[in-house]
């Protein structure tokens, strides 16, 4: 056998590799792994078998997949970092009211970090480095709230009163849940992407917009106003049906949008009047809001 035609079999062998197979979650399914590696050159080896040339040249894929999701990683940090650190600066210069300012964290950095999902690999590991976002932000609040470190910046951003205990609550059970659909959902599934979409732009906005025009109250609850649980409805329901359009033209999800459409609406009206309910003393909207969504998602996209 010639050298050329060792090279031949080689690439070969290494392009008809099979696949890991396309976990299927009822009308949604995983995008297929390529499986490809590309070579600069081709490389000069002594001759040894074909078996060893394959796992040779598949190490150097392995490690530039790592080397590109902790690069992916690092700037999805970055961003986050910079996020709070310019509403932080707003906040100081008197631009926008800590109120306004902790809620568009709350609703810019869950849809950021959704839609930064894409940057990393199509690894079964990229989840992995994905989760490490949140929970870097878990542990820089677990550090303030129990007052081990103090940034007065993280402070004034995503608390209401200043208070650093306020971090453990809220805030902490947000990033938690953001770590959750990253580890349990990824990007393979709709029930992560309607969930985070929900908690982040839809109660977000409803907060912002029923501390603006909420004078009319909801009867059972004088903390909630009708004008902050519908646009929680709207909001929360083109959120989540424009999120699941872009892991649509990614080709990360497949839906029958004919289905796909009544059943966000559901979703969205069951989170709604979860959120509008007078439990928040007891269970917090960051908690409550994204765990309803879910199981409905789930029951739902189950049919």
């Amino acid at each position: 056998m010639t050298l050329l035609s060792s090279h031949l079999l080689l690439f070969s062998a290494v392009h008809r590799r099979t696949p890991p197979p396309c976990a299927t979650f009822l009308r949604w399914s995983k995008p297929l792994t390529d499986g490809t590696v590309r070579f600069l050159r081709s490389p000069v080896a002594p001759a040894i078998g074909l078996d060893q040339r394959v796992s040779r040249f598949v190490a150097p894929a392995a490690a530039e997949d790592l080397l590109y999701n902790a690069g992916a990683t690092v700037g999805v940090l970055g961003g986050a970092y910079a996020l709070v650190r310019s509403f932080d600066e707003l906040t100081r210069r008197n631009i926008l009211h800590q109120g306004l300012s902790r809620k568009l964290v709350h609703i810019l950095s869950g849809l950021l970090f959704l839609f930064s999902w894409p940057i990393f690999s199509n690894s079964p590991k990229a989840r992995y480095f994905a989760a490490f976002v949140p929970l870097v932000n878990c542990l820089r609040l677990l550090a303030n709230g129990l007052s081990l470190a103090s940034d007065e910046g993280l402070i004034k951003s995503v608390t209401r009163d200043g208070d650093p205990l306020e971090l453990l609550r809220g805030p902490l059970y947000y990033v938690l849940i953001l770590t959750l659909c990253a580890l349990v959902f990824w990007r393979e599934s709709p029930i992560g992407v309607v969930s985070l979409a929900m908690m982040s732009g839809g109660d977000g906005v409803a907060d912002i917009i029923g501390r603006r025009y909420g004078s009319m109250k909801i009867p059972y609850n004088q903390n909630k106003s009708w004008a902050g649980s519908i646009s929680m409805l709207v909001f929360g329901f083109f959120v989540s049906i424009g999120m699941l359009y872009y892991y649509s033209v990614l080709g990360y999800i497949h839906l029958d949008w004919t289905s796909t459409v009544p059943r966000v609406a559901l979703i969205s009206f069951v989170a709604t009047i979860v959120e509008s309910l007078p439990i928040t003393e007891v269970v917090d909207d960051n908690i409550s809001v994204p765990l309803v969504t879910m199981a409905v998602a789930f029951f739902t996209f189950r049919y």
